[in-house]
């Protein structure tokens, strides 16, 4: 493990668990990209780059047409002298040109792993890590670019990112900052990208790569619903087990751009960021600019052994607080019971049956605060509503308490109605531009983030809320997208500067009160899964995965999400019939056995419950509870995509392989059916395991090669079956 520099050579050699990434310094200090993939014991170039005249391909040097760096591969490419890629950042200069000229300057490596200013990023203790700090100068302009590497020991990850240092005498504006750039010597791939829409997040896309520019971007002010902040190349014919993939995921929660560019010589560029659209920085004399953290991620065994490494490096790396390794509450949620008709009897009512089923934690969502009878009113104006609840929070918290149970609040402190006493009192305090209509989205605005004035009051506002009763959880909410992007603080030089500024006025306020309330378990969520990345990860350990709580949409949405991220991290509950959301009707054991593959809770009114129903909500939680560490911190397997087809499996493995829990969902029946079995994977092989609730056992083996029969007995549509496996 570790990173060496070859002197001789001037090859940088970077060195994780089972990966190499290899960085070369050619003529002049020009940075090149060597090779990324699997671990090599010793690099000696045997793949070295050729040099040939290319038509068309200008050349820096006098007479000599080898060389061009439209053909070279590079760490961190510019625009302007000979390369016609899309760089990795674009600067203009005061006389408004903008071609620079970056060459290698000095270098650093040390162990650990520094932290981004003002940004989230992965973290890292002296011996799990290694940082290499690779200085590169345009000396005319006196611009510093430090590229920052860090690879780690116990996984096949690098992380990536950029600082800009103005060292010279004119303003610079930044037009384009990439957090990483990667030249491919090959264009034989699939990219995998995870687009979708509010109610069907992350749905995963794989095509082929072709000729010219395929992206994956976000220009609404979040990641979004709409795309992810995420692309991967993969290997042709790459499945679950099988084939190389890289990954670049972006740890950063506004503007992207992730894209990959195949060139007339069949290479490929990828490189992800800030979207360069509708940005721009300016970089006075004497400033620096740091870009978001990019996660990049290598696998030779497939997308299992992708997905395995990063759970396991985002929940150990990324996740923090005290919440990070602690087994979460199952939660009932009166949102879908109530909506916004409620006052603190009826809050009980629903407190009381949840307790008796062995519910954990309730949740007070959308409406408890002044005035809130929609969702067209109030937000910002974060007082308790006096007639809904006459003796406030504390008192319906003691209520919930007195059940043995824990209090939760809903907020949404990113927004602001136009009717309400804040926009009143502040109109300019919201993103807008001068003398433009302000568009409303769910009646609602944006508050500017930007301002450190608006941090204050919205800090000063949810603290006052959050110790005003014993909170032990928040749901942060963001349920609209930013538009007429302008700050009223902010010179004309400078508004195309708003939207990251926001989004680092977000990081902030998150930092504050995480930090200051270091007790409460803080879930985010924006209109479900809309603003599900790492940047938000690394303050809350867990998102509401998607506002589409129907059994059948969530085998999708949560089978790719689980391709990133931890189950730990996946939020997911049993609600009412017909779904809210789509208006399918799906069986209370399925609901259950979706949800149950997350973290569990319940979106529905408890006291409407039939007896029978009850029995069923009970015995899921009491099963639940015997599997919950198994679930949200075992190793997670993929068996059956509901990409791919009718049906859907996936199961758990705990560290030792004594237990396992496997997942079964069949969406449509059809006729003449195949008697089908599941294999199995992740067991110890030499074991015997107990099905439990019956008398089988069977070994690891004859589970993994042979399979274990789909119980005929499923009748129907929308069926579902699990088994619980433990070691004799």
């Amino acid at each position: 493990m570790g990173i060496q520099f070859d002197e001789k050579q001037r090859i940088f050699h970077l060195q994780g668990k089972a990966t190499s990434y290899v960085i070369q310094l050619e003529r002049d200090g020009y940075v090149t990209h060597q090779y990324w993939g699997r671990k090599i014991r010793k690099f000696r170039n045997s793949n070295r780059q050729q040099y040939i005249d290319r038509s068309f391909s200008p050349n820096p040097y006098y007479r000599d047409r080898t060389f061009s760096l439209d053909n070279l591969p590079q760490e961190y490419p510019q625009y302007g002298n000979s390369d016609f890629r899309k760089p990795a950042y674009h600067i203009q200069l005061e006389n408004g040109s903008t071609v620079t000229d970056l060459r290698y300057k000095s270098h650093r490596i040390y162990s650990g792993k520094p932290k981004l200013t003002a940004l989230p990023a992965t973290y890292a203790g002296q011996a799990d890590a290694e940082t290499l700090e690779l200085v590169m100068q345009d000396e005319y302009l006196g611009l510093e670019v430090q590229l920052l590497y860090t690879v780690f020991s116990n996984y096949d990850v690098v992380t990536r990112s950029v600082q800009f240092h103005n060292k010279g005498k004119q303003k610079l504006k930044l037009l384009q900052a990439s957090s990483v750039s990667v030249d491919f010597r090959r264009s034989d791939f699939d990219m995998l990208t995870f687009p979708g829409a509010w109610g069907k997040e992350r749905h995963m896309e794989k095509r082929s790569l072709q000729a010219g520019i395929q992206s994956a971007e976000s220009t609404r002010g979040a990641s979004s619903h709409q795309q992810h902040p995420f692309i991967g190349l993969m290997e042709k014919h790459t499945t679950e087990d099988y084939g190389e993939v890289f990954g670049f995921h972006l740890v950063y929660s506004g503007n992207f751009l992730a894209q990959a560019e195949v060139d007339q010589f069949a290479t490929t560029r990828v490189t992800l960021g800030i979207n360069p659209f509708d940005f721009s920085w300016l970089l006075e004399p004497g400033a620096t600019f740091q870009t978001p953290e990019a996660v990049l991620v290598y696998s030779s065994k497939g997308l299992g052994a992708m997905s395995d490494t990063l759970h396991r490096f985002y929940q150990q790396h990324l996740v923090r607080g005290e919440h990070k390794d602690k087994e979460r509450p199952i939660l009932i949620n009166n949102w879908e019971a109530t909506y916004f008709d409620f006052d603190a009897d009826k809050i009980e009512q629903i407190a009381k049956a949840g307790s008796e089923l062995g519910i954990e934690l309730f949740v007070l969502d959308d409406g408890w605060f002044r005035n809130r009878n929609s969702d067209s009113t109030s937000l910002g104006d974060w007082f308790v509503d006096k007639k809904k609840l006459p003796n406030g929070l504390e008192d319906v918290a003691k209520r919930v308490n007195d059940f043995g149970m824990q209090f939760g609040l809903w907020l949404e402190p990113e927004m602001v109605s136009v009717d309400s006493e804040l926009y009143r009192e502040h109109p300019d305090w919201c993103l807008h531009v001068p003398d433009r209509y302000r568009t409303e989205s769910r009646d609602q605005l944006v508050l500017d983030f930007s301002r450190a004035d608006v941090r204050k009051e919205i800090i000063k506002r949810v603290s006052d809320i959050l110790s005003s009763a014993p909170i032990g959880y928040v749901k942060w909410d963001m349920n609209r997208h930013l538009s007429e992007v302008g700050s009223a603080s902010l010179p004309a030089e400078r508004q195309r500067e708003t939207a990251h500024r926001h989004m680092l006025g977000v990081y902030e306020v998150m930092e504050m009160l995480t930090s200051r309330f270091p007790h409460i378990l803080f879930e985010s969520c924006s209109g479900g899964g809309g603003r599900y990345d790492p940047g938000i990860l690394y303050y809350m350990p867990q998102t509401w995965t998607s506002d589409n709580t129907d059994a059948v949409s969530r085998l999708k949405i949560q089978y790719a999400t689980s391709l990133l991220y931890p189950v730990a991290s996946m939020g997911s509950h049993v609600s009412d019939v017909p779904n809210h959301q789509v208006h399918r009707s799906t069986s209370l054991t399925m609901r259950g056995d979706v949800a149950m593959a997350g973290n569990l809770g319940y979106e529905l009114d408890l006291t409407r419950l039939s007896k029978e129903e009850k029995q069923v909500v009970s015995q899921q939680i009491e099963f639940y509870k015997e599997i919950r560490s198994l679930v949200q911190f075992g190793q997670f397997y993929r068996l059956k995509s509901p990409f791919e087809g009718n049906e859907t499996a996936w199961m758990f493995v705990n560290e030792d392989k004594s237990e396992a829990y496997v997942c079964y969902y069949r969406v449509l029946a059809e006729p003449a059916a195949p008697l089908a079995v599941l294999r199995v994977k992740g067991l110890d092989l030499s074991k015997d395991y107990s099905v439990w609730g019956t008398d089988e056992v069977y070994s690891g083996e004859e589970l993994e090669y042979s399979g274990i029969r789909i119980p005929t007995a499923l009748k129907g549509d929308f069926v579902s079956h699990t088994w619980y496996l433990r070691t004799e």
